[in-house]
C-alpha cells in the first residue's frame, strides 16, 4: 500500500460516521468574530498601521504620488544602493530619479546572483493595519516570492488607504489562496533561547515601507 492510499483510508474511515448532507466545514464552523477591533476612520486606519509597522522595526516613509520617484530615490541613496532588483510588472516611474543600476528579475537568477543585490522595490497586494503587515501575492508588481526574501533590502510601496484594511479576515477577502502569499511583519527576525534577535535569517534584514497618500515625503515615521 503507498502512503497516498494510506492517507486516503485514514480519511475515509474519519468520514465513515458523518451523515449525508451535512454541511461543510467552512459552512458548520460559525463566523461571527469581530471583523474589526474599534471604530477606526480611514486616516486613523492607516496611521495604526505605520505604528505597528514602526514597532515592528520597518522604517515607514509617507509621500504623495508625484514625491514617490524622489522618495524612493532618497532611500536608495541613504542606503548606498548600487543595483536594484526590479519586477517585471513594476512601474518604472517610480525609479526613473534613481542613479541606481535596474536588474530585472528574470526567473533563471540563482540565489547566489539575488544575494549580490543591494535592494529590491516592489508593490503589495494588501497591507493589514491590526497586525503592521504587508501581504504579496506575486503579482507582475511584487514578483517572485524569492525576490523579496534574499536580498537584504526591501523598499515596499503601499496605495493608502486603497490597499489598507484594518484587519486579517478583511484582508483575506482580497486574497486568493491559490496565490503564492508571503505575509511580512517587519523585517526578518529571530531569537535564539537566549532571546538574543537576530535579524536578516529567513529575509531581509531592512524593511522600508513606502505609504504613497495625500500626506507629503516630509512626514517620516521609523
Amino acid at each position: 500500500m503507498s502512503s497516498r492510499e494510506r492517507i486516503l483510508g485514514r480519511v475515509r474511515r474519519a468520514l465513515a460516521d458523518v451523515p449525508q448532507g451535512e454541511p461543510s466545514y467552512d459552512q458548520a464552523v460559525p463566523r461571527d468574530y469581530l471583523r474589526e477591533h474599534g471604530d477606526r476612520s480611514v486616516a486613523e486606519t492607516v496611521d495604526l498601521l505605520a505604528e505597528n509597522l514602526a514597532d515592528y522595526r520597518a522604517v515607514v516613509h509617507r509621500c504623495t504620488a508625484e514625491d514617490l520617484a524622489a522618495t524612493i530615490a532618497g532611500m536608495l541613496a541613504a542606503r548606498g544602493a548600487k543595483t536594484v532588483l526590479v519586477p517585471r510588472g513594476l512601474d518604472l516611474e517610480w525609479l526613473e530619479a534613481t542613479d541606481a543600476e535596474l536588474v530585472p528579475d528574470r526567473a533563471e537568477s540563482t540565489a547566489r546572483e539575488l544575494d549580490q543585490v543591494d535592494s529590491v522595490v516592489t508593490a503589495c497586494a494588501v497591507a493589514v493595519a491590526e497586525t503592521g503587515t504587508i501581504v504579496l501575492d506575486g503579482g507582475p508588481d511584487q514578483g517572485r516570492r524569492r525576490i523579496t526574501l534574499v536580498p537584504d533590502h526591501h523598499i515596499c510601496v503601499v496605495r493608502v488607504p486603497d490597499q489598507v484594511v484594518s484587519s486579517v479576515p478583511q484582508a483575506l477577502e482580497r486574497l486568493d489562496p491559490a496565490r503564492p502569499l508571503t505575509w511580512i511583519s517587519g523585517p526578518s527576525a529571530t531569537s535564539d533561547i537566549e532571546l538574543d534577535r537576530v535579524e536578516g535569517v529567513h529575509g531581509p534584514r531592512t524593511l522600508e515601507v513606502v505609504l504613497v497618500g495625500d500626506q507629503a515625503s516630509a512626514d517620516v515615521t521609523s
